[in-house]
């Protein structure tokens, strides 16, 4: 069972005991991301943390940064998404303390030096340069500006090219200095663990982190009336998009018959969208339906790559599946399958140390609140057809439809026809 507590700075410490595992996992989370940023700012939050592993007082190259932690066979990295950033370790259980030292020593005492962040703004242009090669993926971060346009739920995570060049080491400082304050932050530490050792060993190295409230994250304004395209003409093999509606945030009680609704339709190799589009029709090699809560945005939709000349057959295949699952509702055999693979999913997740302290981590950022693994189960398992189809029929209404995509198409004239037809 976990266990919570709050120190004096009004950072938050989570521990989840795992027996049976040799691994720990010290992860720190922050809410910042991209959903915090201004327009010439844009990417901040990326770079920033891009430039924790480029020295610390202690520490002060990449190379002495990294050879703590490969020193002991540990892994570890860090991420940021648009409502939180995270920094991990992970290590054999008897280097907890080499893994909490580390954590809070880039975490608190990165020096972000300029000749760094000059070669870092570099690497995170290569690698907006890599995803804009890469089709499958380039969909997906025209999926939210599809969404929400010229807001911070709409921006590229990683901002744009000339955002990144325009950033400078003051502005890290003084984002860094709004939100990296111990009301804002979470360290979780799960696994092989003793919950008095690990909260001791987290008040040894995380007490300096400052007092302070973070700066709030502007309101998402939703505005849909009609059908929604995107399109982004590329030279391509094949179509990607993606394609999906509005859906619930994160507070939600819906957003599980939600997650039920997505595994049914594209979560399975037995989900719906998989067998006619993939197995009947043989349209695309990856079919995928997802759904995504956060504390104030939510969407379903499915992704897809598919021959140019059989985009639109594909386009109305999905559809074909969304209108069905509305119109007919869902069984119950076929409710079970996708109720009892979501559990089965999340309980092997959960077996890895990293998986576990991320669960935890993120439900107490975002939400100030936690369920646990059989909380949830207990959720799944109380979704009936009857709340599925009141999600559907609330959900996949025509002017609802959202559409991005990348492929050799000047037009989206046929695909806009598609979607008012449904």
């Amino acid at each position: 069972m976990y266990k919570k507590t709050k120190l004096s700075n009004g950072l938050r410490l989570i521990t989840v005991p795992k027996k049976g595992t040799k691994a720990v996992t010290v992860l720190v989370l922050v809410g910042a991301g991209s959903k915090y940023e201004i327009e010439e700012q844009k990417g901040i939050s990326h770079l920033l943390e891009h430039m924790f592993f480029k020295g610390t007082k202690k520490r002060p190259s990449p190379l002495e940064v990294s050879k703590a932690l490969d020193g002991v066979g540990g892994s570890y990295n860090a991420f940021t998404g648009e409502e939180y950033t995270g920094y991990y370790a992970k290590v054999e259980k008897s280097q907890l303390e080499t893994a909490i030292e580390w954590v809070s020593d880039i975490f608190l005492n990165s020096t972000f030096p300029g000749k760094e962040m000059k070669k870092e703004k570099g690497v995170v242009i290569e690698e907006i340069n890599m995803y804009n090669d890469i089709p499958m993926e380039n969909v997906r971060i025209l999926w939210p500006k599809l969404l929400y346009g010229d807001q911070p739920a709409g921006w590229n995570i990683a901002g744009s090219k000339e955002s990144v060049r325009n950033l400078e080491r003051k502005d890290l400082l003084g984002y860094k200095e709004n939100q990296y304050v111990g009301s804002n932050t979470i360290v979780c530490i799960a696994g092989n663990i003793d919950n008095d050792n690990a909260k001791k060993l987290t008040k040894k190295y995380f007490s300096p982190v400052k007092k302070g409230e973070a700066k709030d994250k502007l309101k998402v304004k939703e505005e849909q009336k009609e059908p929604q395209i995107l399109l982004q003409k590329q030279k391509t093999d094949q179509t990607h998009f993606c394609l999906g509606v509005r859906g619930y945030d994160i507070n939600s009680s819906k957003r599980y018959a939600t997650q039920v609704l997505s595994n049914t339709l594209g979560g399975m190799m037995s989900s719906r969208l998989f067998v006619k589009i993939r197995g009947e029709l043989g349209l695309a090699y990856y079919v995928k339906t997802n759904a995504s809560s956060q504390t104030d945005t939510g969407y379903l939709l499915t992704r897809i790559g598919a021959d140019n000349k059989k985009a639109e057959k594909a386009v109305e295949a999905v559809l074909g599946e969304y209108g069905r699952i509305r119109d007919e509702g869902i069984k119950d055999k076929e409710l079970t399958r996708s109720k009892e693979n979501i559990k089965g999913n999340m309980a092997l997740s959960l077996e890895s140390s990293d998986r576990l302290g991320f669960f935890y981590a993120k439900q107490e950022l975002l939400k100030n609140d936690i369920e646990t693994p059989d909380d949830i189960y207990k959720e799944i398992d109380r979704v009936d057809p009857d709340e599925i189809n009141k999600v559907t029929n609330d959900i996949f209404q025509p002017s609802g439809l959202n559409l991005a995509m990348i492929g050799p198409f000047n037009k989206k004239d046929n695909f806009k026809k598609i979607l008012n037809k449904f």
